[in-house]
Formats: structure tokens, C-alpha cells, sequence
């Protein structure tokens, strides 16, 4: 564990959910401090993925669940004529604008997570062949599942961060703090 999760008040479960999302963002967020776009596009692990794109993936995916569970349409819509795009910036877009993004899309999970009447209630899942058909799960399990699918790529930014110029999440998350305490 890089950071610290407070404990949460006395029975604020969607609290504590909450702030576990937020803090496997700020893994993800801190792995392109300092770098140039360029630098966050490059792919230097043997895998495809790039900070940049990690980025990009992580807060569509939070936008396109909390959708589903509003029963919205997504704002992206990816298959596979576009998918590719999920992981890497297109012409216009920054890491910037990215984060700005994906600042937008954690408000929005936040508002909505507070505002259901219980997180036991359930929503649709698409129908998808990795899905079990009429499948339904519950806003606690999109949390969990958040929590989850952002802890995975924030592992994958903390090695290709490694991979670009040695620096660790330790050391990201100290520059953080003395950011903080300077401004």
C-alpha cells in the first residue's frame, strides 16, 4: 500500500467505497507527474500500454459504468472498429485534458453513488457474451468493481513509470506531498 485510506465514519460504507476508488485514481494520476505527453504515450514495458492511454482506458471505463447503471448510454462508445482508441490519446486530446476528464467522471461516480437510495439496489448488465444472460448486479458490486478494474491499471502505471525513468509510486506519491505542502 502506497497511501493511507482513512477509516471511514461509523456506517458510511458508500464513504469508505468512495475513498478506495479515489485512492487507486490517484495511483494512476500520480504515474504521469512531471512527464510530457509524449513521454506518458511511450510504451517502454514489452506490453502495448502506455500512461497516457492508462488514463484515458480508466476514465471511460468509470464513465461508462456509472452510465450503465443510470441506464444511460456511455459517452464513448467503443467495439471493435474503435476499441484500440480506448488506449491511446487521439489527435486533440492530452493527458490534460484527460485528467480534466476523468476529474469530471469521478464527480459524477460520486454524486450518483451518494444519491442511490441503497447499494443493494441492482441494475441491468449489457448483453454481452462475458455477462450471464439477464445478469444484474448490485451499485455496491460497481463500486467493488471500480475499485478493481482502477487497482489493476494503477499496477500496470506504477511499472511502466518504473520502465520510463526508475521513479516509484513511493517517490510519486512524496513529490505529491511536497507539492502540497509548498503551495
Amino acid at each position: 500500500m502506497v497511501t493511507h485510506v482513512p477509516a471511514e465514519a461509523h456506517g458510511d460504507e458508500r464513504g469508505a467505497l468512495l475513498a478506495f476508488i479515489a485512492e487507486q485514481r490517484g495511483g494512476v494520476r500520480r504515474a504521469v507527474l512531471g512527464l510530457t505527453d509524449e513521454q506518458a504515450g511511450s510504451r517502454p514495458s514489452a506490453s502495448e500500454l502506455s500512461l497516457a492511454g492508462l488514463v484515458k482506458h480508466v476514465a471511460e471505463v468509470e464513465q461508462m459504468w456509472v452510465s450503465l447503471a443510470k441506464g444511460e448510454p456511455p459517452a464513448v462508445v467503443r467495439d471493435q472498429s474503435n476499441w484500440h482508441e480506448c488506449f491511446r490519446l487521439v489527435e486533440g486530446e492530452t493527458v490534460e485534458s484527460q485528467l480534466a476528464y476523468w476529474e469530471k467522471v469521478a464527480a459524477e461516480t460520486e454524486a450518483y453513488i451518494r444519491s442511490v437510495p441503497s447499494l443493494d439496489d441492482t441494475f441491468a448488465l449489457p448483453a454481452q457474451p462475458w455477462f450471464p444472460p439477464d445478469g444484474r448486479v448490485s451499485h455496491r458490486w460497481l463500486c467493488l468493481h471500480l475499485i478493481r478494474e482502477t487497482a489493476r491499471h494503477a499496477g500496470h502505471a506504477d511499472i511502466i513509470r518504473e520502465s520510463l525513468d526508475g521513479r516509484t509510486a513511493f517517490d510519486l506519491v512524496a513529490e505529491e506531498h511536497r507539492a502540497v505542502a509548498e503551495a
